[in-house]
Order: structure tokens, then C-alpha cells, then sequence
């Protein structure tokens, strides 16, 4: 069983940047790859980004890709995401994933997370 659970979610004006943090319980921590997925309101959960077991692959939806970051220390139980340039569109609840498969072929997939946070509100005003 892993428990994840998000923070550093917030208001932020268009341009600006916020890090999210999810620390993991469990010693099982780095046998995960992790990802984040982000929900806006009437709309499905989207993949946003995903790391590796060891943090040495990384994946990123498109639209994201140059714009946000992930990383994770796994001496910490924690991955992060730093985003930058944030717009109004990136305005969701954030969702913290661990994915028991190490094959990005699987990472966007929803159906191949193991665990979901309860997700971290982040709000951009245009």
C-alpha cells in the first residue's frame, strides 16, 4: 500500500510558477514509476508528466513539455513538479500517480495507476 499525498498547489497569476510536492509513505517508494495527471472542471483527467524508478527517464504531455518539470528524491518518498509559465489553462486539480510499471508506454495510461493522491488545487488568473 502506498499513501501519496500532494501540496503546493495555489493562486498564481498568469507567468508566474508553483512546485508540487507528493511525499509517499512505504519503503516500496522507488520500486514506482511516478507521474502527475491534472482534472479541470467537465473535463476527463489528463496525463501532465512522469518519472522513472530511478528519475532517469522522463515523459511529458505536449502541452507541458518545456514548461513544466518532474524530478523526485526517492531518500525523500517525494516527487516534485516544477511549473513554470503557468496559463490560465493550466488551471486543474493536480493528481499525484504511482504507476508500478517502469515502461513509459504505460505512463499515460490512468488505468495503469496503482495510487492517486487526493489531489491539489492550482489556480491561474489571467
Amino acid at each position: 500500500q502506498v499513501q501519496l499525498i500532494e501540496s503546493g498547489g495555489g493562486l498564481v497569476q498568469a507567468g508566474g510558477s508553483l512546485r508540487l510536492s507528493c511525499a509517499a509513505s512505504g519503503r516500496t517508494f522507488r520500486t514506482y514509476a511516478m507521474g502527475w495527471f491534472r482534472q479541470a472542471p467537465g473535463k476527463e483527467r489528463e496525463f501532465v508528466a512522469a518519472i522513472s524508478w530511478g528519475g532517469g527517464s522522463t515523459r511529458y504531455a505536449d502541452s507541458m513539455q518545456g514548461r513544466f518539470t518532474i524530478s523526485r528524491d526517492n531518500a525523500k518518498n517525494t516527487v516534485y513538479l516544477q511549473m513554470n509559465s503557468l496559463k490560465p489553462e493550466d488551471t486543474a486539480v493536480y493528481y499525484c500517480a504511482a504507476n508500478s510499471q517502469n515502461n513509459p508506454t504505460h505512463w499515460k495510461n490512468r488505468e495503469s495507476v496503482n495510487y492517486w493522491g487526493q489531489g491539489t488545487q492550482v489556480t491561474v488568473s489571467s
